[in-house]
């Protein structure tokens, strides 16, 4: 008898974006982060980072704590670049690819892989990542009182004169995550994909 294979519903994926080097950051900026990556993990979203330390470090620990997937794109092109030549950790990731197109075109690849961007404290690559996703009208969340990037981007959206687009704010990681989660679903039903 031929098996009738399972039907799954597509599982949110959400790349969380910030500061691989933290000392700019708000102190609780990290505890927020694993907070993040804990809920994100309770409600089987699949997190996706940039494979780095730091913020996304911090989240994919707080996942894998709670028994989620954590999904990281490298700007490496192996396992031995990602690790000696980039000084990049592989723990608390359960897939680490490999894109070999150092941070500029990880980027473009982690943004353009998730269904939303939540960005957390920051420095210029976070923003990169965040106008990526802004210019591709992604969902984006931005975790308010973090310090670094976080604490510019309304005011960085407000003076660029193109709208707040998809963007929401919060310095609650549960209210922003809520919310986020909220504007995904609503996008997939007006895009007639739920």
């Amino acid at each position: 008898m031929a098996r009738v294979p399972q039907i799954f519903k597509p599982t949110i994926k959400i790349c969380v974006s910030g500061a691989a080097e933290t000392g700019h950051c708000a102190p609780d900026a990290h505890e927020k982060a694993e907070l993040l990556g804990r809920e994100m993990a309770r409600r089987g979203i699949v997190l996706v980072t940039g494979a780095t330390t730091g913020i996304p470090y911090w989240s994919a620990k707080g996942a894998k704590m709670e028994g989620g997937i954590v999904i990281g794109f490298s700007p490496a092109a192996s396992k031995l670049a990602h690790v000696k030549s980039y000084k990049l950790p592989l723990d608390y990731h359960d897939v680490v690819v490999y894109t070999g197109f150092n941070y500029s075109g990880r980027n473009l690849i982690l943004t353009r892989s998730s269904d939303a961007i939540i960005t957390i404290c920051g420095r210029m690559g976070t923003l990169n990542e965040f106008t990526i996703g802004f210019e591709d009208k992604k969902p984006m969340g931005v975790l308010q009182k973090t310090g670094g990037t976080a604490d510019m981007i309304e005011d960085i959206l407000k003076k660029s004169h193109r709208g707040m687009g998809k963007t929401i704010f919060s310095d609650d990681p549960i209210k922003l995550l809520d919310g986020l989660i909220k504007l995904i679903e609503e996008e997939d039903k007006h895009n007639g994909i739920v």
